[in-house]
């Protein structure tokens, strides 16, 4: 049997009116930087596209505090893709400098939860690491 062990958490929460006014303002160039393809078209699938987008906002704000980086050193907010499972059960990708900060840490499957409302979105991170 395998041994999985919490080593970090992180948390965020994001005000859904300031990422409304951020797609607002900017428009295809925040979605992209931001968000991958996949993402932008899982939001805009949903009904309500700007909670999903904070949704995700939160996610990846909240991988970073596990990583322990916040944004620099090269870290891009691709690099965190949140993708859904058929059971609609959100999972994490890691690519470019965040995954190879995550082997660097030795840092096993990244879980996370994400709720949001019509205000604000919020957005848990577990990370686990394997005996």
């Amino acid at each position: 049997m395998i041994h999985m062990g919490i080593v970090r958490h992180g948390i965020d929460m994001v005000d859904c009116n300031r990422i409304g006014q951020m797609v607002e303002r900017y428009g295809m160039r925040f979605l992209k930087k931001v968000f991958t393809p996949r993402e932008i078209d899982y939001c805009k699938s949903r009904r309500r596209f700007i909670e999903h987008l904070a949704g995700r906002f939160a996610a990846k704000e909240a991988v970073l505090k596990v990583l322990g980086t916040g944004w620099r050193n090269g870290i891009q907010w691709t690099d965190i893709e949140i993708v859904n499972e058929p059971s609609g059960k959100p999972r994490i990708i890691l690519t470019g400098k965040c995954l190879e900060i995550a082997r660097a840490e030795n840092l096993g499957e990244i879980l996370i939860s994400i709720s949001h409302i019509s205000t604000h979105a919020i957005a848990s991170a577990i990370a686990s690491r394997s005996d």
